[in-house]
């Protein structure tokens, strides 16, 4: 593989981590807000969209 090569598989190869650190960032924050949200509705705080249901 040629010099290009090499950068061209490096320049992907940090593309796909990025992305794939991009997504478990999201997952973990999405799990994080999600049990945040279930917390603060046990303690019997809604949200203000609930007072129209």
């Amino acid at each position: 593989m040629s010099a290009h090569g090499w950068y061209v598989t490096a320049a992907y190869g940090l593309s796909a981590l990025a992305f794939v650190l991009m997504i478990g960032w999201i997952v973990q924050d999405y799990r994080f807000r999600k049990r945040e949200l279930s917390e603060l509705e046990a303690r019997g705080i809604r949200r203000r969209s609930d007072a129209t249901k």
